[in-house]
């Protein structure tokens, strides 16, 4: 009789301990998984007030040797610095095709955003800058000195027909990336007595911005005040493009305007 109490008492004594062990480990488990999972919240919440910037934000550039950066010895150009601006501002940094070439004209822009790799890249643009018209309209300082006003309007009105053409092309294959058309500044202002070049790159860049206003997700971003009254301070020694400073100029005007998707407000 007493082994059999003993054998109940063992029972009942292995029991108790398994039940302890149990509201122990519980107790533990209860402790230590809500600390996990307020850690994991806390971790998603942090996350989800980080800047949402999307990895494969792309941002094209077309143009002429303003886009390529010509005069910045650093060979950065106003393109470089707008994607400085925008790895600064949002912790990512954008995928970028720098299209530009150097002396290109509008026509030669309207030809080339039709070729099928060139378009490919547009079509993956969440972004487009253009730079377009100064090769059209100085011609290295010809027109101006030469100045006709009949020979100016007929190369205006063949450029307001490319550049209406490339936008055309631009957003048939992308209807929704902002483009950014960056105006014409006069870089022989100080060598015009009579400000007639002045006159002639203002009616140029309000033409321009015409165009620009009929296309719903295009901006026209001018610049012309920009140089105006300083204009030797940020061009280059060829006094015709801008130089590091000058194209930090631009930038600046550029970079708050674009916004990325998923930005947090």
């Amino acid at each position: 009789m007493s082994q059999v109490r003993v054998i109940a008492t063992t029972i009942i004594a292995a029991l108790i301990g398994l039940f302890f062990l149990f509201c122990v480990g519980w107790t533990l488990y209860d402790y230590y998984g809500e600390k996990s999972s307020k850690v994991e919240l806390k971790e998603a919440n942090s996350k989800s007030i980080e800047k949402n910037v999307p990895d494969d934000f792309t941002l094209v550039a077309l143009g002429d040797s303003l886009t390529r950066g010509t005069g910045d010895e650093t060979g950065k150009g106003y393109v470089g610095l707008v994607v400085e601006d925008l790895k600064s501002r949002f912790n990512s940094k954008p995928l970028v095709h720098n299209l530009g070439v150097k002396g290109q004209v509008s026509k030669e822009l309207a030809e080339q955003v039709k070729q099928s790799e060139i378009g490919r890249q547009i079509q993956s643009a969440d972004v487009i800058m253009i730079t377009i018209g100064g090769n059209d309209l100085f011609q290295q300082g010809q027109t101006l000195f030469d100045y006709d006003l009949e020979v100016t309007s007929e190369l205006q009105k063949d450029y307001l027909k490319n550049l209406n053409e490339t936008l055309k092309e631009i957003t048939k294959l992308n209807d929704s990336a902002t483009i950014f058309m960056v105006g014409l500044y006069n870089p022989f202002i100080e060598l015009d007595e009579d400000f007639d070049t002045n006159k002639i790159v203002r009616d140029w860049n309000n033409e321009t911005a015409e165009v620009i206003a009929t296309y719903e997700n295009a901006v026209f971003v001018p610049t012309f005040d920009l140089f105006q009254l300083s204009v030797n301070e940020y061009l280059y020694s060829d006094r015709f493009h801008p130089n590091k400073e000058g194209y930090r100029l631009i930038a600046d005007r550029i970079s708050p305007l674009i916004q990325w998707e998923g930005e947090a407000k």
